[in-house]
């Protein structure tokens, strides 16, 4: 959003902030979710780069379709072992991962 952006809102009797200040997030929530979301995004665009789709990969997974798109779209029901085991699945390394979460 740009300042200007901001400042009409701002002006109409809006509140502009963060999503954090707004779920009342602490710093430690806000960086799980980021995580999370981080991973959600490698593990899709992974899939894409192998050009396999949702239900191949939910075929390696031993998954459901449903499940691999959840997981792709940062559901809070799929957990963290599942967004890594399809990464390294679809191939990503140790090393491929920790520059995902550092990005």
């Amino acid at each position: 959003m740009t300042k200007a952006e901001k400042g009409r809102l701002e002006a109409h009797g809006w509140k502009v902030g963060t999503a954090e200040e707004f779920l009342g997030l602490t710093p430690e929530e806000a960086a799980y979710v980021e995580l999370r979301l981080k991973l959600a995004a490698a593990v899709r665009e992974f899939r894409q780069k192998k050009q396999l789709t949702q239900v191949q990969l939910a075929t390696l997974l031993e998954s459901s379709q449903s499940r691999v798109a959840k997981a792709e779209a940062g559901d809070e029901s799929v957990s963290l072992d599942l967004l890594i085991r399809s990464l390294f699945a679809l191939g990503a390394s140790r090393r491929d991962i920790a520059r995902m979460i550092a990005r």
